[in-house]
């Protein structure tokens, strides 16, 4: 079976670096398509793994995990953050201001 290893990104409600940024989630890949139930009109599938997500401290560990259950597994990298200094008194300097344009 195929799974995938990554750290989860932070949520619209978190604003520091904590949160979900710390663990790390093996998750199963879908092995059946979706299909919609008849009734309802919902989406669902057979497959029962992809509803499985496995939280771990450090890569290392769900590398392990991965390993030691004889599963394929890929490793999604985060990207570096790039963050612009910023200062609160930079909106208010005098020769940021542009007369003439409301």
């Amino acid at each position: 079976m195929q799974v995938r290893i990554y750290r989860p990104a932070k949520t619209a409600m978190q604003s520091g670096r904590n949160g979900n940024a710390k663990s790390w989630v093996l998750e199963y890949e879908p092995a059946a398509p979706k299909q919609p139930d008849n009734l309802m009109g919902w989406l669902g599938s057979t497959d029962t793994t992809s509803q499985v997500r496995v939280k771990f401290a450090t890569m290392e560990e769900a590398v392990a995990f991965a390993k030691k259950k004889g599963l394929d597994y890929t490793v999604a990298v985060e990207n570096p953050r790039q963050q612009k200094p910023k200062n609160y008194s930079d909106n208010f300097r005098f020769d940021k201001l542009e007369f003439g344009r409301f």
